[in-house]
C-alpha cells in the first residue's frame, strides 16, 4: 500500500464497512422481520423475558435501532407499553454485541468463503428467503474484507508522529473522546460499524482511549433514535430519551474508573481488540442488570417530562367506546364495537367530504392536515378489529359470531376508503398543486357531481349497514350500477375534450381519470355493505355465471306450452334414434 494514500485506503474500507453492516440488518429485517415482529410483541408480561427477547432479536439484527423502530410501531398502536419496551432496548443493546464478539477474533480467512458462498445462494436461490440469505452471507464477508483492510490502511497511522501526537492529547481528555465517537456513531447510524472500526485500530489507540471511545458508541447508538424520532408525538418520543438516559447515565458513571477496568480486561485477555470487544459486551450487560429493576420509575418519569401537547392531543383520535370492562358479555361488547365504528365511518365521511377542498386548496399544508386523519382511522380501526377479535374468544351463538365478521369486513372497507383517499386522491391533489394544473369548467364540475354521488352513497351505505333493511341494501347496489354507468359517460364526455383540443383537459387529463377511478374504487367498498344482507335473504349470487343460468331457466319457463312438447318430442324422437341404433 503506497503510504501517500493510506487515509483514502482506510476511508475506503471504513465505507465498506458501514455499507457492508447496514446491509446485514436491512436484510435479516426484510427474510425475517414477521417473526422478529411477533416475537417481540409477546415479549411484554415479564421485564426480564423482554429484556432476552430484545437480546435475541438484536443479536439477529445487528441493529438496536431497527429493534426501537419495532418497538415505536407497537407503542403508536397500543400493543407494547413503555416499561417492557424499556426493558427489551436493554437487552437490544446486548444483541448488537454479539457479531462484534465473532469479529474480534481474526477470522479473516473465511472471507473468501463467505463471499463465495454469498454469491451462490444469491444466484441460484429459487425462493425470496434463500436469496436473502445469500445477501446476508455477501455482507458479512464484506464486513470481515473490510476490517482486514482497516488493519492494512491503518499500518501507516502507527508510523505517524502527527497522528500519535493527536492520539496522546485525546487519550487525556477522556469526555472529548466520548463525544467524538457519538457524533462519529450519530452519523453513521450503526453503533456495532463504529465498535468494529475501534477494534481494529486499538493497536494504535494509547492508554484508555479506545474504551472511551467504545462509551461514545454506545452513547452515539442512542442519539440515532433521537434523531429518528424527533418529529413524532410524545409517545413515539419517549423510548429513544430513556434509552438515551440508561446509555448516558452508565456511561457517566463508567468513565471515571476506566484505568481499573482497562487493568482487569488485560488480565483475561493480552489482546486490545478483544479487550474492547469484552468491554462492549459487559458495558452493556451492566446497563441491563442495573435498570431493568428501574423501569418501572423511568417509564413514569418519561411519561410526566414528555407529555402529550395539547395541539396533538385534541387533534389525535382515540378509541373512545372500546369497553374492556364487557368484553365477556358478547352482546354489550358488540355494541360497543358498532358505536366505535360508526366513529370510525364519521371520520372517514368528513374526510372524503373534505377532499374537494384539497383539490381546491393553495398551499400543501391544507392538504397535510387532511392526510393526517388517515392516522386516526388506522388507529381506529387497529383497535377495533383487536377488540373484536377478543370478542370471539368467548361462547358466541351464530348470530354473534356473523356480527363480529361483518363489523371487521365493514371497518376494513372503510379502512380501504381511507387509504384510497390518503395515498390516491390526496397525493393527485398534491400533484396538481405542484405543477399549478387547473381543469377544465366542465371537467371540475364533472368531478364534484361524482363526489356528490360518493357521499351520497356513503350515507345510504352506513343505514343499510346500522337498519339492515333489505330494500335499501338493493337500492344501494342498483346506485353501484348508475354510479358506473355515470363514470363511462363522464369517461367518453372528457376523451371527446380531447378530440376538440382543450388545453386544460389535455393538461389535466392524468388526473382526472385517476380521480373518476378512485371515486369508483369507493362505490365498490361502501357496496359491499349490501352483501351481508342480501345474502342473508338469499339474493347474492355467487357469480355472473350463475346469473346467466338463472336467466336461461327463466327463458325456459316462460315459453309456450307448445314449444315445450315440441322440444319434449324432439328429445324423445333423438332417444329412440339412439335406442335403434345401439340394438343394430
Amino acid at each position: 500500500m503506497s503510504e501517500d494514500f493510506w487515509l483514502i485506503n482506510l476511508l475506503g474500507s471504513v465505507a465498506l464497512l458501514l455499507w457492508a453492516t447496514k446491509m446485514v440488518s436491512h436484510y435479516v429485517r426484510e427474510a425475517f422481520g414477521a417473526d422478529f415482529r411477533r416475537y417481540l410483541s409477546r415479549a411484554t408480561q415479564n421485564r426480564w423475558l423482554a429484556c432476552v427477547t430484545g437480546t435475541g432479536v438484536a443479536a439477529a439484527l445487528q441493529s438496536s435501532t431497527a429493534t426501537a423502530l419495532l418497538l415505536v410501531t407497537f407503542l403508536q398502536q397500543g400493543l407494547v407499553m413503555l416499561a417492557p419496551a424499556l426493558a427489551i432496548m436493554l437487552g437490544a443493546d446486548i444483541g448488537t454485541t454479539v457479531v462484534v464478539q465473532i469479529l474480534s477474533f481474526d477470522i479473516s480467512f473465511l472471507a473468501p468463503g463467505l463471499l463465495i458462498t454469498g454469491f451462490l445462494a444469491f444466484s441460484a436461490g429459487q425462493f425470496a428467503w434463500l436469496r436473502n440469505l445469500g445477501r446476508i452471507i455477501l455482507a458479512l464477508g464484506l464486513i470481515v474484507l473490510s476490517l482486514n483492510m482497516i488493519v492494512e490502511a491503518t499500518e501507516p497511522m502507527r508510523e505517524s508522529e502527527l497522528v500519535k501526537t493527536v492520539l496522546d492529547s485525546l487519550s487525556g481528555q477522556p469526555v472529548l473522546a466520548l463525544v467524538i465517537a457519538a457524533l462519529l456513531t450519530w452519523l453513521s447510524h450503526s453503533s456495532a460499524a463504529i465498535v468494529l472500526l475501534i477494534m481494529s485500530m486499538s493497536g494504535v489507540f494509547p492508554g484508555t482511549l479506545g474504551l472511551a471511545l467504545v462509551l461514545g458508541a454506545n452513547v452515539g447508538s442512542g442519539l440515532v433514535m433521537i434523531g429518528l424520532t424527533a418529529q413524532g408525538d410524545a409517545t413515539t418520543k419517549r423510548l429513544p430519551i430513556g434509552n438515551l438516559l440508561f446509555r448516558l447515565s452508565g456511561a457517566l458513571i463508567v468513565l471515571p474508573f476506566l484505568e481499573p477496568i482497562s487493568a482487569g480486561l488485560g488480565m483475561l485477555e493480552d489482546n486490545p481488540a478483544r479487550e474492547l470487544a469484552n468491554f462492549h459486551t459487559l458495558f452493556n450487560i451492566a446497563l441491563a442488570l442495573a435498570f431493568v429493576p428501574l423501569i418501572g420509575p423511568m417509564a413514569r418519569f418519561l411519561e410526566k417530562a414528555v407529555p402529550e401537547e395539547k395541539s396533538l392531543s385534541e387533534e389525535r383520535v382515540e378509541p373512545r367506546f372500546l369497553d374492556e370492562s364487557v368484553i365477556d358479555q358478547p352482546s354489550m361488547a358488540l355494541a360497543c364495537a358498532t358505536r366505535e365504528m360508526m366513529r370510525m365511518a364519521d371520520l372517514v365521511e368528513t374526510m372524503l367530504r373534505q377532499t374537494m377542498d384539497a383539490f381546491k386548496a393553495n398551499e400543501q399544508e391544507s392538504i397535510n392536515t387532511i392526510s393526517r386523519r388517515d392516522n386516526d382511522i388506522d388507529r381506529l380501526h387497529e383497535a377495533i378489529k383487536l377488540y373484536v377479535a377478543k370478542v370471539m374468544r368467548n361462547q358466541l351463538s351464530e348470530d354473534e359470531m356473523k356480527r363480529c365478521f361483518d363489523i371487521m369486513a365493514m371497518t376494513t372497507d372503510l379502512e380501504h376508503i381511507g387509504d384510497v383517499i390518503d395515498k390516491n386522491l390526496l397525493r393527485t391533489a398534491s400533484k396538481r398543486l405542484r405543477n399549478r394544473l387547473q381543469f377544465s369548467q366542465e371537467g371540475w364540475q364533472e368531478i364534484k357531481e361524482f363526489h356528490g354521488l360518493v357521499v351520497a352513497q356513503m350515507q345510504l351505505a352506513m343505514t343499510v349497514f346500522f337498519s339492515r333493511d333489505i330494500e335499501m341494501a338493493r337500492q344501494l347496489v342498483r346506485e353501484k350500477d348508475k354510479i358506473r354507468d355515470w363514470e363511462q359517460d363522464a369517461s367518453e364526455r372528457h376523451m371527446e375534450r380531447l378530440r376538440h383540443g382543450q388545453m386544460e383537459s389535455i393538461e389535466t387529463s392524468a388526473l382526472h381519470l385517476d380521480i373518476l377511478r378512485d371515486f369508483k374504487r369507493i362505490t365498490a367498498h361502501l357496496t359491499s355493505f349490501a352483501h351481508p344482507i342480501l345474502k342473508s335473504h338469499g339474493e347474492l349470487l355467487d357469480s355472473r355465471l350463475r346469473a346467466f343460468e338463472q336467466k336461461e331457466a327463466q327463458a325456459h319457463s316462460e315459453s309456450g306450452p307448445a314449444q315445450q312438447t315440441a322440444e319434449t318430442e324432439a328429445e324423445q324422437k333423438e332417444k329412440q334414434r339412439t335406442d335403434d341404433d345401439a340394438g343394430s
